[in-house]
């Protein structure tokens, strides 16, 4: 009950930055949570043990903006005001992946191991069993295999908003912690590399690491967009249909914005998808 009610909704849309934080806290919780009592299956119990609180406080929020659908009419302005609650998304997605990739770095190895195995197992998969995704090639993936993947998780976070509210946070609390495996793997296999240099280099190849690590995020946060607006869209769609006729205007108009927001989010998929094949492995 503590977790989910420290946050109010209607407040962070104020300030969304303060969300990284609250993503940062949330999953280091998690993390270690999971670690403590649940041993080898940690790393997906730390998963849910982060996504728990945060689907209440996700829906509280989806809650919010479908109140707005009711008082806005124009469908431009109101556009515009989930802006606010996007941003909310966005800056909590990242302060999870900062999460993961913090600690992921930093851990001992029998740690990390225990801690990420289903990621790192996960990692593996893509890239033919090399955790080193820094040596991946992503133009060898083929676009449309990015997109049909990219377009299925997609279409489980609408449906597991619509049938569970924000239950589509578990789908994206697991793709921030596979992308900060990446992130933090990365990171220690540049540091790593360093390890026989002396202390000046060590510190300097250090601070370069990590904004090289984020590489990642370049496709990685217009994607995790698409996917926010795309549960967005079908947890508005979820309390539309919970409160409202489905004959009535208020449901129509709704409806209407919802759609708007679910071909909004295909875009930017499609967009992401590029993104990750022509211009993320210009930067790795």
């Amino acid at each position: 009950m503590v977790l989910e009610s420290v946050i109010i909704p209607s407040e962070m849309e104020k300030h969304p930055k303060r969300m990284l934080i609250v993503g940062f806290i949330y999953s280091t919780i998690g993390l270690f949570l999971g670690l403590f009592i649940f041993g080898k299956y940690a790393s997906l119990a730390g998963i849910f043990l982060t996504a728990m609180p945060l689907i209440v406080i996700i829906y509280r929020a989806i809650e919010l903006e479908e109140q707005k659908d009711l008082e806005i009419h124009e469908e431009f302005s109101l556009m515009k005001e989930h802006k606010y609650i996007f941003f909310f998304f966005i800056f909590l997605f990242i302060g999870m992946v900062l999460a993961y990739s913090f600690w992921f770095s930093i851990l001992p190895s029998g740690i990390v191991e225990k801690a990420f195995s289903s990621q790192i197992e996960t990692i593996e998969g893509i890239t033919g069993g090399n955790i080193n995704v820094a040596g991946y090639t992503y133009k060898a993936a083929a676009l449309e295999t990015i997109l049909v993947n990219n377009f299925r998780v997609w279409f489980f976070c609408i449906l597991f908003s619509f049938l569970y509210g924000g239950g589509a946070m578990f789908i994206l609390t697991w793709n921030a912690s596979v992308i900060g495996v990446a992130v933090g793997n990365t990171f220690r296999s540049i540091v790593s590399s360093y390890a026989g240099a002396d202390k000046y280099e060590i510190l300097k190849n250090y601070f370069t690491a990590f904004p090289l690590s984020l590489s990642y995020m370049i496709h990685g946060i217009p994607e995790i967009s698409a996917y926010f607006l795309g549960a967005l869209g079908g947890g508005i769609i979820s309390v539309a249909v919970i409160k409202h006729e489905y004959d009535s205007k208020e449901f129509k108009h709704v409806l209407i914005d919802s759609l708007d927001l679910l071909l909004l989010s295909a875009i930017v998929l499609v967009v992401a998808a590029l993104i990750e094949v022509y211009v993320t492995p210009l930067t790795l």
